[in-house]
């Protein structure tokens, strides 16, 4: 693909109040093995129309870890993609909502972060850029997974994944 024939991301909201309903839209009717594997399958294929850049997508299990859906999205990810998925996927779980969300509530000011919950040394095991989402089901209380893309801009990781989760609901 030339880069004339990329479709971009849209912006994501910057108010919480916008990011928290976007969230609020992306609660799904049930979440299975084959969700994640089509949201999955689904992220990766936005992902290479969107960028040249490659990126990593990981769709795991809140409640025990288990990885439902892991892939680049072309060559050139290296190790560190994986390391931002696990600060990610971490601050989604303990925090129950959105990396983006995090990083606006904070002003993206990590050391106001790391000192408002205490972190010190485990502030490394969080990550509060865009691009962690929480897995929701409609009448299931906390958060199921957590899907993190990993690659482009914490705006475009945030947002594709928003994109795709509603076209997804949409089509059911």
């Amino acid at each position: 693909m030339s880069q004339g024939q990329y479709i971009a991301i849209r912006a994501p909201p910057v108010t919480l109040e916008d990011i928290a309903a976007q969230e609020q839209r992306c609660i799904f009717p049930h979440f299975t093995a084959d969700t994640a594997w089509e949201l999955g399958t689904r992220l990766r294929a936005r992902l290479q129309r969107a960028s040249p850049k490659p990126a990593v997508v990981n769709i795991t299990l809140a409640a025990h870890s288990q990885l439902l859906f892991h892939c680049a999205t072309g060559r050139g990810t290296t190790a560190d993609n994986d390391t931002w998925v696990a600060r990610k996927r971490a601050a989604v779980l303990r925090w129950h909502t959105s990396t983006w969300f995090l990083h606006n509530k904070h002003g993206g000011n990590e050391d106001a972060f790391r000192a408002k919950f205490m972190l010190g040394e485990k502030a490394g095991e969080y990550a509060i850029h865009g691009g962690g989402f929480p897995i929701r089901v409609r009448d299931v209380e906390g958060i199921v997974g957590v899907i993190v893309v990993s690659g482009l801009t914490m705006q475009e990781d945030h947002e594709v994944i928003v994109e795709v989760i509603e076209e997804y609901l949409a089509s059911l």
